[in-house]
């Protein structure tokens, strides 16, 4: 079964509770956490990879829980014409989505892997990297 990309979104009085942890022990599921930032009496934000049979069961758990709950739908993509294969990416990757190929010494970048966190976009000196959404 593929991965299924969602972003969740916890409000401040459910921050501290061991949910993912019930999404794995209750609903056999296997979670990839793509990026988190996730504090204890405040709002916080995770991107995961779910994978497993009870996928919907799982996330409909998370609704009721009071965790917003949506699909991943950014994605980043690289403008060919703009790219001058100059590696500042790839050093800020966090995934290796944004590698050199050796020997020719080019820019790849490999959106599967990709965790949309931005920072190439950033980083980025001709802003060959861009959001979709």
């Amino acid at each position: 079964m593929a991965p299924s990309k969602v972003v969740l979104r916890f409000p401040a009085a459910i921050a501290d509770k061991p949910i993912i942890f019930r999404l794995v022990k209750d609903y056999d599921l296997m979670i990839n956490i793509l990026k988190a930032n996730i504090n204890p009496h405040k709002e916080g934000t995770m991107v995961l990879d779910v994978t497993g049979a009870k996928t919907e069961e799982g996330l409909e758990f998370l609704r009721q829980q009071g965790v917003g709950v949506q699909p991943l739908t950014e994605e980043v993509v690289r403008n060919e014409e703009r790219c001058t294969h100059c590696g500042a990416c790839t050093a800020i990757c966090p995934t290796g989505a944004l590698y050199i190929e050796r020997p020719s010494m080019l820019v790849r970048f490999d959106s599967e892997a990709c965790v949309v966190c931005q920072l190439c976009v950033r980083a980025c000196p001709m802003k060959a990297m861009e959001v979709r959404f």
